[in-house]
């Protein structure tokens, strides 16, 4: 979808803006600690963001009419399963080095994929289907290390737990993602991003009594702005995608392995080792096949429609 302005160079500008204000996000998560429990980060990451996403909403007059919805069952449906992909998403985070969290994250568009062909109908000919396969190599290839800790206990079971959970997020989060393509059909943008985060919020409620905790100052500022990023991040997102194509913008997201990378060595003295190097490469290199193929059908599409006019 392209917008108005038609300015790809801004476009592209945005998308990079989102996915550093993400890194933020994630790297605030990780400094709270790693015993939080999932489901209080979840109800931060999703209350505090609500704050940046409805002054934008209020800013650009659509607050009142993003409120309405036709399909309140289909909200429901993305927003369950979203939140639970968060907070899966958000025990990996805490128990996996942040490159490592960041590369198993890329599953989730291979998985849409495969959602797309089985739930949507969607025509996926043999060269993404090639591609989604050379990815999920990819992906095995990062994560073995990690399952193969599971013998040893300890810390080392954690971050195979981490690992699992990134994995199981990413196969709900492209659940997700098919029902976002489902919602698009009918709903707002700004429908969807304000009752995600509405329902994430009040889903996450469900597990207090799960182990949430009295935090102490440190941790209780980080996770707000957690949230404050995550809100200030999905506008960004919004924002690119108004100056430009899907497929011009979405190639950028894999520089947040880059970017990522360096935070990580910084801030956390972490090294991504050469399993995670090399399954990066290839699950970036098929997510970017992917992308590639997107445009080209796009492309195609849009040529047949002229034609037929």
């Amino acid at each position: 979808m392209r917008s108005a302005t038609g300015n790809p160079m801004r476009g592209i500008a945005f998308k990079v803006g989102s996915v550093v204000v993400f890194l933020a996000m994630q790297t605030f998560i990780k400094l709270a600690g790693s015993d939080i429990q999932p489901g209080q980060v979840t109800f931060c990451r999703s209350f505090f963001a609500l704050f940046p996403i409805m002054a934008y909403l209020a800013y650009r007059g659509q607050l009142r009419s993003a409120f309405y919805t036709g399909n309140p069952i289909g909200h429901l449906k993305r927003g369950t399963l979203g939140i639970i992909s968060m907070g899966l998403g958000f025990y990996g985070l805490l128990h996996l080095p942040l490159p490592e969290a960041i590369a198993l994250g890329y599953a989730m568009p291979l998985v849409a994929v495969i959602f797309a062909a089985v739930f949507l109908g969607e025509t996926v000919r043999i060269y993404r289907w090639s591609a989604v396969l050379f990815g999920i190599v990819g992906v095995a290839i990062i994560s073995w290390p990690k399952l193969t800790l599971f013998r040893e206990g300890g810390i080392h079971a954690e971050q195979a737990i981490g690992a699992l959970t990134v994995l199981l997020a990413s196969v709900l989060g492209g659940m997700a993602m098919i029902q976002v393509r489902r919602l698009v059909e009918e709903e707002k943008t700004a429908t969807i991003v304000l009752y995600f985060s509405i329902t994430a919020t009040v889903f996450s409620l469900v597990t207090v009594p799960f182990g949430w905790q009295v935090l102490d100052l440190a941790p209780q500022l980080f996770l707000i702005a957690a949230g404050f990023c995550g809100g200030v991040a999905q506008i960004l997102l919004t924002e690119s995608y108004r100056h430009a194509d899907v497929s011009t913008v979405a190639p950028f997201e894999y520089t947040s392995i880059v970017i990522g990378g360096v935070v990580a060595y910084f801030v956390f003295g972490d090294i991504p080792s050469g399993a995670t190097l090399l399954g990066t490469a290839i699950v970036v290199a098929a997510g970017i096949f992917i992308i590639y193929r997107e445009h080209q059908l796009d492309l195609e599409r849009r040529e047949a429609r002229q034609a037929g006019s």
